[in-house]
């Protein structure tokens, strides 16, 4: 299996772009590259833990990726507060890695039951 093939990763890497293009013209450089570098951070991690040979190795990328997500979804928040990022993008952001982050759990899941078996 490639990580272009997992749905989780293709919208992840869509809400990464989004990110970037979003807030593309932000001048608070500091921000604008942290964010950024956390959302790139999810898909990445799903797809090195993707082509990963070992079970175990697999799930620790995944579960960085997951913690790539609540890294990056801090980091909306306190742009939703400081007038960063609007408040109905931010929203929508949430809402997309909460789902990102429940796919990339199943994913874990599967690979510890196929452990299992």
């Amino acid at each position: 299996m490639k990580c272009r093939d997992l749905g989780v990763w293709r919208r992840a890497v869509d809400l990464s772009s989004e990110i970037y293009l979003v807030l593309a013209d932000l001048k608070d450089f500091g921000f604008r590259d942290q964010i950024t570098r956390s959302g790139l951070s999810v898909p990445s991690n799903i797809a090195e833990g993707i082509e990963r040979i070992s079970d175990r190795e697999t799930m620790r990328f995944l579960d960085i990726a997951r913690a790539s997500v609540a890294e990056v979804q801090t980091q909306i928040y306190v742009g939703m507060n400081i007038s960063y990022i609007e408040k109905t993008t931010g929203e929508r952001w949430i809402v997309e890695l909460d789902e990102i982050s429940r796919m990339i759990t199943g994913l874990i899941k599967n690979i510890k039951r196929n452990l299992q078996d």
